[in-house]
């Protein structure tokens, strides 16, 4: 039996914002944060993003709007969507451990409750420095092949798992997609 929740996410996923925040919420239980690249996922199992039909991408706005709403989160969509987002997730990587929670929750805000245009170097250095992040260093590190076949590899693992999705919660190998599924894994949990 797990002794854990692990949560499988991107940032450019609108869903995977509003898990990050419901998760927030929650202090009793340990979530374990898998960082995915969604593209290459999609890639992976053949799926064409929402983004790119204009019918799903127009339904997926009000929702997300409706449920943020419904949960008292804030939450804008983003004018800039989407955006090159690999800095993010590959910069998730390479910092540390005791920064990553905060990392996670600015850049997720400043996309998806700040409308912040995150494709901007000025906007994100910004970010960084609320961090007192080293962006020189940063930037070195995000650009190491090591730390891009890190995410390649931890997006190729969580397909072989058969995520196909972000956010999906997986608990005692239960695969539960959806922010609206969090709290079926909370039950399979305990």
């Amino acid at each position: 039996m797990s002794s854990h929740i692990d949560f499988y996410f991107d940032i450019i996923s609108p869903y995977a914002y509003i898990a990050h925040k419901k998760i927030q919420k929650i202090k009793d239980i340990k979530f374990i944060y898998k960082p995915i690249l969604l593209g290459g996922l999609h890639n992976l199992a053949g799926i064409t993003a929402p983004a790119f039909n204009k019918y799903k991408m127009k339904n997926m706005q009000s929702d997300c709007v409706l449920v943020s709403k419904k949960n008292d989160i804030s939450f804008i969509w983003n004018s800039k969507f989407p955006i090159n987002w690999l800095s993010i997730m590959r910069g998730y990587l390479c910092i540390d451990d005791n920064q990553k929670e905060k990392y996670l929750d600015i850049f997720f805000n400043a996309y998806w409750r700040d409308d912040l245009d995150l494709s901007s170097e000025q906007e994100f250095s910004k970010l960084l420095d609320n961090l007192k992040i080293d962006n020189k260093i940063f930037f070195q590190k995000i650009k190491e092949q090591s730390t891009k076949d890190g995410l390649k590899k931890l997006t190729s693992d969580a397909f072989d798992k058969e995520v196909f999705g972000a956010p999906t919660f997986i608990v005692n190998n239960k695969i539960f997609w959806g922010q609206d599924r969090l709290e079926y894994a909370i039950e399979e949990l305990n």
